[in-house]
């Protein structure tokens, strides 16, 4: 018999000693496990098979074969036990319907999506969970954040960070006739190639210039 939770999605955490499961909201996904049931089944085998131990003790110190017999018994229901008898099955369906309604006390149903939505995702004063009715302080501080950062970021795209000139200049060697580089010598013929100092406005210029690139003065 397949079982069938009350959410979307459910695990089943049950073992052979006892039945547990959890459910999860059909939004977030986050599960509530119920508490743990002790299957009597399990408890009965256990202790059938320590009178099957007992009995086989006291059977070798009497010399009988009667305890050999009932602990053969035992490991027979033991067996079957691992294979999930029809009585673990039952205990297993009866445990499922108690969790069920342990669970159904941790979720609401929302009477407009039909979903069952955990306690964090249940609005309270619309009635319905918060994809069909967002809380309004929630969705009014997302905004305000999201205003505050495109805020900030207009901001940056108007404050003016670099008031330096930018300039890409080529210096041609007077000697070769090529770019030289950055250094003071050509990197083609190795010829000198310092720039020179305008004594009216400072600037520097690359050898052999006649006149100043900033001002207009003659270098002689």
């Amino acid at each position: 018999m397949s079982l069938q939770p009350f959410t979307r999605n459910f695990q089943d955490n049950s073992t052979d000693a006892g039945f547990q499961f959890t459910f999860f909201c059909d939004l977030c996904s986050d599960g509530y496990k119920t508490q743990f049931i002790e299957s009597k089944t399990h408890k009965k085998s256990g202790l059938l098979r320590g009178l099957g131990r007992a009995v086989s003790i006291g059977g070798s110190l009497l010399g009988s074969n009667v305890g050999y017999r009932l602990e053969q018994g035992t490991d027979i229901l033991s067996e079957r036990f691992q294979g999930m008898s029809p009585e673990w099955h039952k205990e297993h369906e009866a445990a499922f319907e108690a969790a069920q309604n342990e669970a159904k006390e941790h979720f609401s149903r929302c009477p407009n999506c039909r979903k069952y939505a955990c306690e964090t995702d249940w609005n309270e004063q619309e009635g319905l969970c918060v994809e069909c009715a967002p809380r309004e302080n929630i969705e009014v501080a997302t905004a305000r954040s999201q205003k505050m950062v495109k805020d900030i970021q207009q901001k940056a795209d108007q404050t003016r960070v670099f008031d330096g000139a930018i300039e890409s200049k080529v210096t041609i060697c007077p000697s070769c006739g090529k770019p030289s580089g950055a250094g003071k010598f050509c990197n083609n013929c190795g010829a000198p190639v310092e720039m020179g100092q305008c004594s009216q406005c400072g600037a520097k210029n690359p050898p052999g210039v006649k006149f100043c690139g900033e001002c207009g003065n003659h270098l002689g």
